[in-house]
């Protein structure tokens, strides 16, 4: 008897990748199809067509099945059900139709609404005895449909369908407007502790201009969204009326991916953004009044800790900085990642002193909207190699205070790490991060965590594994393992306690005046 095969499909943010996986985490083949990131009409403007994303998805599938042509055993007839995962935070317009009404704002996107009218009382006088009237404001603020209400007042009032990425890609495989409860993060009205959409007397109305008949309905990770139709079945190469099984976004289904199932466990995610993100079935804040993401677990939380534009500065770094790798990479036929790495290897851990906060997003809710980046520590001896691994230091600081704060929150010990996302490939970035917490990190047994976790999410559904824990035990494992190194350790400590952990706190004030004398962040 044949084994059945599962089709993940991964939308990220940087590409498509159309995953086939068996029932024990095996990745048997791949097609990727690059995506154009965003396109911008104006300075902060990041939008995208929706129906880029559904060529780019069946061309993905296309490169899938060319890939496997000649390995019948591969075959289309063999999938036994599908699965979504996508990048967060990116919304779409469609009409009653189902057309869409404009570009969509991509997650990355930031234009802002501008919010002159307080909140009602009583909720407004409450948001100010909390401390959280600023908060709100920026909630407002950010929200795109406040935006596209003020700015595009006719389109969104004929906006009959107001989607996540997610929902309009799972409109289009089933015909029906659903969309997974486990990939709602976003400016939406969400209860997040109820993995629903809010009660209609849910402050979120109030202050959001979306209404309940624009939103789809939700499904948990696990459950069934709907039958493959014959159109999107032929754009995928599949037979129609396979199951579409709903996952959950792309960081929950990262989480999922390397087989974090149980707080002690954290994922670290050196991605766009870096996160660290454990699983646990209690609804905990890992900030106060920031709320725990859906699991793509059902019925779990992500008590996830970001740092915006992550492991996007290492690709700031190599753009501004890197021109002399670049170039040497190609006269020497290697990839300039394997000198990025020797970069890191010049210089001793602590890099002499040279300290980053990542910070380097602004306006963001955690730390602060006053929040920016800095170095501390220059000295003549330091040069781009310190710079750039200070950079790949302060980021693992960071990510390590975010496991403190997890920690405090949820009184549970963090004792394991698994690391996933494009910095993951980097052995310097793994070991440092060893270091500095002070645990072994494993890398997941394969890059394509986030298409790991959909597909567990449709083995479960589908019947192929009974529960949640039974799959992960067969469909994870760990890669390779970093231990910290004594020395290094003890350095690290001293320089994130003595240092680090101080410097949001000297800074925040001088930040605040930048912010005030310059007018940036807005």
């Amino acid at each position: 008897m044949t084994e059945p095969l599962i089709l993940a499909i991964d939308n990220g943010t940087q590409s498509v990748r159309a995953l086939l996986f068996d029932t024990r985490g095996n990745l048997l083949a791949k097609g990727r199809q690059p995506l154009e990131a965003y396109f911008s009409e104006q300075p902060g403007w990041a939008e995208q067509h929706p129906q880029y994303y559904w060529d780019s998805l069946g061309k993905a599938c296309q490169a899938l099945w060319q890939s496997v042509e000649k390995s019948p055993d591969l075959s289309p007839d063999r999938v036994r059900g599908v699965t979504l995962t996508t990048q967060r935070g990116t919304v779409v317009n469609l009409d009653a139709q189902g057309q869409p009404l404009r570009p969509a704002m991509v997650w990355l996107d930031q234009r802002r609404a501008t919010i002159d009218t307080p909140v009602k009382a009583p909720l407004g006088w409450v948001f100010k005895a909390l401390g959280l009237a600023e908060t709100i404001q920026r909630l407002r603020e950010q929200t795109q449909a406040n935006w596209i209400a003020q700015h595009q007042p006719q389109l969104w009032q004929n906006t009959a369908h107001y989607l996540l990425l997610s929902g309009y890609l799972n409109w289009r495989l089933t015909g029906q407007f659903v969309d997974s409860s486990g990939s709602q993060v976003g400016y939406l009205p969400f209860d997040y502790k109820r993995q629903q959409w809010a009660n209609l007397k849910d402050f979120k109305w109030q202050i959001m201009a979306v209404t309940p008949e624009m939103l789809p309905r939700l499904v948990p990770p696990g459950e069934v969204l709907g039958e493959l139709q014959p159109e999107a079945a032929r754009h995928l190469g599949l037979p129609a009326g396979l199951p579409v099984i709903a996952a959950a976004s792309d960081k929950a289904c990262e989480v999922l991916g390397c087989g974090a199932l149980t707080p002690e466990t954290a994922c670290l995610s050196f991605g766009t953004t870096a996160t660290i993100n454990t699983c646990t079935e209690r609804y905990i804040e890992p900030t106060r009044f920031l709320p725990p993401y859906p699991s793509a677990v059902p019925g779990h939380y992500c008590t996830e800790v970001m740092i915006y534009r992550g492991f996007w500065m290492v690709s700031w770094f190599k753009q501004e900085f890197g021109l002399q790798e670049q170039q040497a990479a190609d006269a020497q036929g290697v990839t300039p990642e394997s000198l990025f790495e020797g970069l890191v290897e010049q210089v001793p851990a602590g890099s002499m002193g040279l300290m980053l906060q990542p910070y380097w997003s602004p306006g963001v809710r955690q730390p602060g909207p006053e929040a920016k980046g800095s170095m501390i520590g220059f000295g003549d001896v330091h040069n781009r190699a310190h710079v750039y691994r200070a950079l790949l230091e302060g980021l693992a600081y960071g990510l390590r205070e975010g496991r403190e704060r997890i920690e405090k929150r949820s009184g549970v010990a963090i004792t394991r790490l698994r690391v996933a996302g494009g910095g993951s490939q980097s052995d310097a970035a793994m070991q440092l991060t060893a270091d500095i917490f002070g645990l072994a990190t494993e890398r997941a047994h394969l890059y394509e965590t986030s298409g790991l976790g959909a597909a567990i999410n449709g083995a479960v559904g589908l019947g192929l594994h009974p529960d949640y824990a039974t799959a992960v035990a067969a469909m994870t494992r760990p890669g390779q393992r970093f231990e910290p190194g004594p020395a290094n350790r003890q350095l690290y400590d001293r320089l994130y306690r003595q240092v680090y952990r101080p410097l949001y706190g000297r800074l925040k004030p001088l930040y605040r005046r930048i912010r005030a004398i310059t007018g940036y962040p807005a």
